[in-house]
């Protein structure tokens, strides 16, 4: 099986997430946005499984420094664009697991993914 954690280090729910997958003892591999960074490509691939709106986070901090326009008028291809050039527009954690994704940390949806594996 293959996991993989996605976020930033500093985010809180993404910390709980890890400590999570700690504590029941899961290998993951963890993918820091920042640091090894995420390309449009990737992006992509998961707009198309998931849909946009669903990966694009309109609570965070980057979303709400984006100019009127910009937030106004966005769509597929310049969300993609966005979550490109600034990935903490993002929704964190995203886990895949075995090419199952899950977006944000619930406990309860975490116990039951693992529980068939």
């Amino acid at each position: 099986m293959t996991t993989t954690l996605y976020g930033i280090s500093n985010c809180d729910t993404v910390r709980k997430a890890k400590r999570w997958l700690d504590t029941h003892e899961i290998k993951y591999q963890f993918h820091d946005y920042r640091k090894d960074g995420i390309s449009p490509a990737q992006i992509k691939r998961w707009v198309d499984e998931l849909e946009w709106q669903m990966l694009l986070n309109k609570r965070s901090t980057s979303w709400r420094q984006l100019d009127d326009a910009q937030r106004d008028n966005i769509d597929k291809n310049s969300a993609i664009k966005l979550m490109s050039e600034q990935p903490t527009l993002i929704k964190r954690p995203l886990l895949d697991i075995d090419g199952t994704k899950l977006i944000g940390f619930d406990k309860t949806r975490y116990e039951k993914a693992f529980s068939n594996r």
